[in-house]
């Protein structure tokens, strides 16, 4: 399943973002709007709180004005004072009114309408010219009951409002509640945005890096694909474009290996049969300096042929799979036949031969087994000084065979050993020998030695000289390995 991709990085980073920023937008405009409601509520409350408290304040007020004017009036018998009465209570009307616009609830409005009807049967009283004494006092004394009613509007009032901030309250604890639900719901949609674009992102970048790392380990045989936006997909095509370049050189150069070597193989064959032609004197008897030289030129014939076969070795090995014989193969016999190969080169250098080697028999290719050992002995050889000891080590360890070869020479520097197995690796060690190696003998063992299931290793001998390298190799297996 391919993933749908914007067309350029730039692009997939832009919605990525956008779609990330886009739960907490929605989340910040929300609590905006939720906030303002709130606001605009709370400041609708508290005008209405401040208008219903100072006009039944001034209700009150304006009450008791008029209670005492009426009450001047009855006592002093004065009607010139009807006219301060009636300033106060033009006064009051207003404030009435202005009460009428207010939100009340109908209890209220009874009581102001109470109020006000009991206040006019009080001003008719006592603007009435032929009202009794009596009736001036009674009506006088209705002041009281109004006087209760706006204690009810006042009380009612306050209870309104203590209503309306707990409302605000609840109102404001479920705005918290809803941004904190919010807040817990968005945290795993962002962090699933988040996670889901890291790796859109990420993969097309980790394709790339794998991609690099194979072509830089010499890994060519997988292709490069790249999925995401056009210009990282571009470069993966451009890796591609590398990787089949670097196939056919590879492809030119195991060519050029395998022409080459087969070139030279005739020429030297000719070379090692007349060597081998004179050393047995088959042309006629030779003196002891003369003996010397054929020997010579036979021996180094061999290196040659050696060094030659590596070269086909590691161009077979690199051109196909190498394909293995599984039969059963004793090791002894396989360390026999590297000695007797090797004992003219032995004898060159006055090396001796050290083999400790138990009876072992695993399932191997005779002939990819003694290359691996030849390989290893040539190398020890190489690089021993001149009276030096070549030891040879093979023991079961478990359900694997450790084939060891070790010298006396100068030791492989710890920098070395991570390369020592590439093709055509030159080291810092000292070669003791006329003919300089190729540096593909030890990536010709590690091919096979991993044919076989196995591997190879430089073991570290501590203050003891020389070099220690190990085979293990598996004793039993039902097929060859890929």
């Amino acid at each position: 399943m391919r993933f749908y991709y914007p067309r350029s990085f730039l692009k997939l980073l832009a919605v990525g973002f956008t779609l990330v920023a886009l739960p907490l937008v929605f989340a910040l405009v929300n609590n905006a709007i939720s906030i303002d409601q709130l606001a605009n509520r709370s400041r609708l409350a508290v005008y209405s709180a401040a208008q219903a408290t100072q006009s039944s304040r001034k209700l009150g007020e304006l009450l008791t004005a008029m209670e005492r004017s009426a009450r001047q009036i009855v006592i002093l018998g004065d009607r010139a004072l009807l006219e301060t009465y009636e300033l106060n209570r033009k006064q009051f009307q207003a404030t009435a009114a202005e009460f009428g616009s207010l939100p009340f609830d109908t209890e209220q409005m009874a009581a102001l309408e109470q109020i006000v009807q009991g206040e006019a049967l009080i001003y008719a009283t006592l603007s009435d010219a032929n009202a009794t004494a009596t009736q001036l006092q009674e009506a006088v004394s209705g002041f009281i009951s109004l006087a209760d009613h706006a204690q009810t509007i006042t009380v009612r009032s306050n209870r309104l409002i203590d209503h309306e901030v707990e409302a605000m309250r609840a109102s404001a604890t479920q705005a918290q509640r809803i941004t904190l639900w919010q807040l817990l719901a968005l945290v795993p949609v962002v962090a699933f945005l988040v996670i889901g674009f890291t790796i859109l992102i990420t993969r097309p970048i980790r394709q790339i890096d794998l991609a690099i790392r194979r072509l830089g380990t010499g890994e060519l045989s997988s292709p490069v694909d790249v999925s995401g936006p056009d210009d990282l997909q571009y470069l993966g095509e451009r890796l591609e474009w590398m990787r089949r370049r670097l196939v056919d050189l590879e492809q030119q150069k195991n060519r050029f290996l395998r022409q080459m070597s087969h070139e030279l193989k005739t020429p030297l064959t000719a070379l090692r049969e007349a060597s081998e032609l004179l050393s047995e004197e088959v042309v006629g008897r030779l003196s002891p300096e003369q003996l010397e030289i054929a020997e010579i030129l036979r021996h180094n014939s061999i290196e040659l042929q050696r060094l030659i076969e590596d070269l086909l070795s590691y161009g077979a090995s690199q051109f196909h799979k190498v394909r293995l014989e599984l039969k059963p193969v004793k090791i002894r016999h396989v360390i026999d036949r590297v000695a007797d190969d090797q004992k003219l080169a032995l004898r060159a250098k006055d090396l001796r031969l050290e083999t400790v080697a138990e009876d072992v028999t695993l399932a191997g290719d005779f002939e990819k087994l003694r290359i691996i050992l030849d390989n290893l002995m040539s190398n020890a050889i190489k690089f021993s000084p001149p009276g030096g000891v070549i030891s040879i080590a093979a023991r079961p360890n478990g359900t694997h065979l450790e084939l060891e070869v070790a010298d006396q020479g100068s030791g492989i520097a710890p920098a070395d050993r991570p390369h020592v197995f590439d093709p055509f690796y030159q080291g810092a060690r000292v070669v003791h020998g006329l003919v300089k190696g190729t540096g593909i003998g030890l990536s010709v063992v590690k091919e096979y030695a991993q044919a076989h299931g196995g591997s190879v290793e430089v073991v570290d001998r501590g203050s003891e000289p020389g070099a220690l390298l190990r085979v293990r190799l598996p004793l039993a297996q039902t097929e060859a390995p890929s």
